[in-house]
């Protein structure tokens, strides 16, 4: 049985703001059903905490002092799980409203350094046993660049736990000017390129790449994509030398959580079996949509941020041809302003054919995935994504760019897969509007013969992508990790 402290920013339904929620919130419970014993270590935001306290106890296990001052440690669990929560409490970090990284003018905190820091210096001292909890894990699981830290100060310690880093989108780097190292009294060694130094500037996320015993990202195709000079954002040397510790696990997907046989926010369930109830949702969602009430034209949809690298700028391209197609289009999202904007103007100008809701709305995700002939995910890179296996499971048949784990979930639709069962969903390479414009024409031809769409969405129906498959994939880099920890970073020559 392994222990593990889970350090993350944020775990859904705690805190989230993207797919790291989603994994933080799914996957130590995933270990918890094969017999692991996973902790979460997250910010203590007043959001997370009224959330925490609507749902159970919340009481204080451990109090120390740190570098920045006294720091409460908050025990709670997950809402719906036995996972336990720890929360770190230090108000004048995270006693914030809104967004965990944002300011409510859109800007990242100005003290986000300081926040992370503070975080990293606490699951250094849990995992180090040094704050009167007499436990210790043996691996420490750290996620993404708010945690990237993690590894560096562990690698100073004389025996550390073997350490595992996850890279759910290598974009976000946590950079910061040299200023900052000095400021945060980090030590001197850490400071080179072999260690946190990136052109200058202090990288938290190296603080992961550089010195954690396994690095994973969050699918196979994009552990290779993020060693190329397109994907890497400028790490893809340093991840081409730690290759060999270097490798991808797809996520799963909450199959509780999404499961067109019993979401409650449909208004008719059903399943592989029982595919012609899904047209009942999807009359509703045209209704509800004020959209034409046509069953025969194919519903198009897309959940997610409107921002390019979700490939946006591609749907726009390709919209003046798209609404003189018998199709219509349901979308759902928020980013930014232009693209709101854009988006928003098709719709009024076509309201009977193209739905446009600007912001976020739970339900309606689930209504969209469930209403849905085909799912739009033309993404510029994608590490993962939820959307296309959610999809999936909904019988909606995707669309996609053919990048990292979109690749690695969607099967091309062709002849030869369409025959040997194979087939889920329509790929295409070219990162251009006329590319997605072919393809979608592709699967508009295809829904016209019903036999062949029928099992074209069983096909993705029977797909597992649960939690479970993965987490199975993770015990065995946890394994690994134990294998590969050495008392000494590795160094980059």
């Amino acid at each position: 049985m392994e222990t593990v402290l889970f350090v993350t920013s944020e775990a859904y339904p705690l805190a989230k703001t993207g797919g790291l929620g989603d994994v933080s919130g799914s996957l130590p419970r995933a270990l918890h059903s094969l017999g692991h014993e996973a902790r979460i270590l997250m910010p203590a935001y007043r959001d997370t905490l009224e959330r925490a306290e609507a749902h159970g106890k919340v009481r204080e296990v451990a109090g120390f002092d740190i570098m920045q001052g006294r720091v409460r440690l908050l025990e709670t669990v997950l809402p719906g799980t036995r996972v336990k929560v720890w929360l770190v409490d230090y108000p004048a970090f995270f006693d914030r409203a809104g967004n965990p990284y944002l300011a409510p003018d859109g800007q990242l905190w100005h003290d986000n350094a300081d926040r992370f820091h503070l975080f990293a210096r606490t699951a250094v001292e849990i995992a180090c046993d040094r704050v009167g909890l007499n436990w210790q894990p043996t691996v420490v699981h750290c996620n993404d660049w708010q945690a990237g830290l993690v590894p560096a100060l562990l690698s100073l310690e004389p025996t550390p736990p073997a350490t595992v880093f996850t890279i759910h989108n290598i974009a976000y780097q946590g950079l910061f000017p040299y200023e900052t190292f000095v400021a945060l009294g980090l030590p001197d060694a850490l400071w080179s390129h072999h260690a946190l130094e990136f052109h200058g500037h202090l990288s938290f996320i190296k603080g992961g790449l550089v010195y954690a015993d396994r690095i994973n990202t969050v699918s196979p195709g994009y552990a290779q994509e993020i060693q190329t000079p397109l994907f890497g954002y400028g790490l893809d040397g340093l991840l081409q030398f730690r290759t060999k510790r270097l490798s991808g696990i797809l996520n799963g997907i909450d199959t509780r959580e999404w499961n067109p046989g019993t979401d409650p926010h449909l208004i008719q369930n059903y399943n592989s079996r029982k595919l012609d109830d899904k047209q009942v949702n999807k009359l509703d969602l045209q209704k509800g949509m004020q959209l034409s009430h046509v069953a025969e034209l194919p519903l198009f949809g897309f959940i997610g941020r409107l921002v390019e690298q979700k490939g946006i700028d591609l749907i726009l391209d390709a919209m003046p041809q798209l609404v003189e197609m018998p199709m219509q289009l349901v979308m759902l999202g928020t980013g930014e302003a232009r693209f709101e904007q854009e988006l928003s103007d098709w719709s009024e100008r076509y309201p009977d054919r193209v739905s446009v809701t600007v912001g976020y709305d739970e339900k309606l995700a689930h209504r969209i995935e469930a209403s849905a002939d085909m799912f739009l995910m033309p993404s510029k890179f994608e590490p993962c994504g939820l959307n296309q296996m959610y999809s999936l499971r909904y019988g909606t048949v995707p669309v996609v760019r053919r990048v990292g784990g979109l690749a690695d979930t969607v099967t091309d639709t062709t002849t030869e897969t369409l025959a040997d069962g194979t087939a889920t969903g329509f790929t295409f390479e070219s990162s251009d509007g006329e590319a997605l414009l072919a393809t979608i024409r592709r699967g508009a031809e295809l829904y016209a013969d019903r036999t062949a769409w029928r099992k074209l969405q069983i096909n993705g129906m029977r797909c597992d992508h649960s939690w479970r498959r993965s987490a199975a994939g993770y015990q065995a880099l946890y394994e690994q990790a134990r294998r590969d920890s050495t008392p000494s970073p590795e160094v980059l020559g």
